[in-house]
């Protein structure tokens, strides 16, 4: 007998069903919320402000991150995968996006 077991997202803050996992750091904890996308937009919008003015901390005693970065570096691409399939765009469900998708996902403000 097959099993098939189903990983389903629940926004953190809603209830309502998510789209995405947001993973960020505050005063050396880091932590994970999942969002639905519009959930997820506001919080990167409101963080924007001070991920503008910040620095990006590198190395630290740190594996180092692989030298090719995807193009959706900085963008979870659930996120972009669901944005694009909203806008009737085909990607596929797995592996690399197509640049121009993520341009087009940055360029909608997200």
């Amino acid at each position: 007998m097959a099993t098939k077991t189903q990983v389903v997202l629940v926004d953190d803050l809603t209830g309502d069903p998510a789209d995405t996992t947001v993973k960020f750091a505050l005063d050396k904890t880091e932590y994970e919320i999942d969002l639905s996308i519009e959930n997820a937009a506001e919080m990167r919008k409101g963080l924007s402000r001070y991920v503008d003015a910040a620095r990006k901390v590198t190395g630290g005693g740190r594996r180092s991150a692989p030298a090719a970065k995807p193009a959706y570096a900085g963008y979870d691409p659930a996120a972009v995968r669901a944005w694009a399939a909203g806008q009737g765009i085909e990607v596929n469900a797995r592996g690399r996006i197509k640049a121009d998708v993520v341009e087009m996902f940055r360029a909608a403000g997200n």
